[in-house]
This record gives structure tokens, C-alpha cells and sequence, in this order.
């Protein structure tokens, strides 16, 4: 009796192993498939890579890029006369003193530090300085352009 019980373990244990070991074994078919897929891609790409290099070598080509110049661009050659020392060249301009429009913040902070100056509100940040409002209308009408009284 005891034999028949150890006779099925052990019968247990192969049917195990084995259903391991076929585990084992498809498993690494598997990635056996994958490993090959991934190597045919990679040539695929090499081969993808290396005719865009010689697309791109005769794209480069220096005569196809002139004889597309000279289609194109319509550019004269240079004359000899056109090259110059430069001891020839003009001056340097002298700098020209910065502008209120070309600096607005410059020429905020200049106006907000000059000493008894009395600046207009301004707006900052998100806060807004609601202006004073209009004097009434003159019983006169609109005004024509000319100067009160």
C-alpha cells in the first residue's frame, strides 16, 4: 500500500516537472520568436537608415545644389570689385541714447523716481486704479478744438 502511494508521488512529481520543464520551453520559444522579430526590425531599420543616407547624399550633392541655385535664386557672380579692406569700412555709429518706446519699463522706472514728480496711478498686477471721472459737459456744446477761456 505504501508502495502505491509512493508510486503516484512520484508519478505526481514527473507529471509536474514535466508540465515545468514544457513551461520552461515554451517560454523560451517565445522570446526565441521575439529576439528574431526584433532582429528583423533592426535590419529593416539599418537598411531604412542607410538608404536615407544616400537620399540625403544626393540631395547634398554640391551640383544639384547649384544647378538648384542657379534656377531658383537668380544670383549674380561676384565681381572682384566688390571685395574691400577693412581699413575702408566706415566708422562704428555712435549709440544712440535709449527712447521711451524702445525701454518702456526703463522709462517707467526714470518717471516714477524723479524727485517731486507726481505720477498718474497705474495699474499693477492684477489690480486695477479706477480713474477719476470726466468733469460734466460744457452747456456750450462739444468742444470745436479751440481753447477755453
Amino acid at each position: 500500500m505504501i508502495l502505491r502511494v509512493l508510486n503516484f508521488a512520484v508519478i505526481g512529481v514527473l507529471v509536474l516537472a514535466a508540465a515545468w520543464v514544457y513551461r520552461i520551453k515554451f517560454d523560451a520559444t517565445v522570446q526565441a520568436e521575439q529576439l528574431a522579430r526584433l532582429r528583423t526590425e533592426v535590419r529593416h531599420e539599418r537598411d531604412e537608415i542607410a538608404a536615407l543616407r544616400a537620399e540625403w547624399g544626393d540631395l547634398d550633392n554640391p551640383a544639384r545644389v547649384q544647378s538648384l541655385a542657379d534656377r531658383f535664386l537668380h544670383l549674380k557672380p561676384i565681381a572682384p570689385t566688390q571685395f574691400d579692406t577693412l581699413d575702408d569700412l566706415p566708422d562704428r555709429p555712435a549709440p544712440q541714447p535709449a527712447t521711451a518706446s524702445s525701454d518702456p519699463i526703463g522709462s517707467m522706472i526714470e518717471n516714477s523716481a524723479a524727485p517731486g514728480a507726481t505720477a498718474a496711478p497705474a495699474t499693477t498686477g492684477s489690480i486695477a486704479v479706477t480713474p477719476a471721472p470726466n468733469p460734466p459737459p460744457s452747456p456750450a456744446g462739444p468742444a470745436t478744438g479751440a481753447p477755453r477761456p
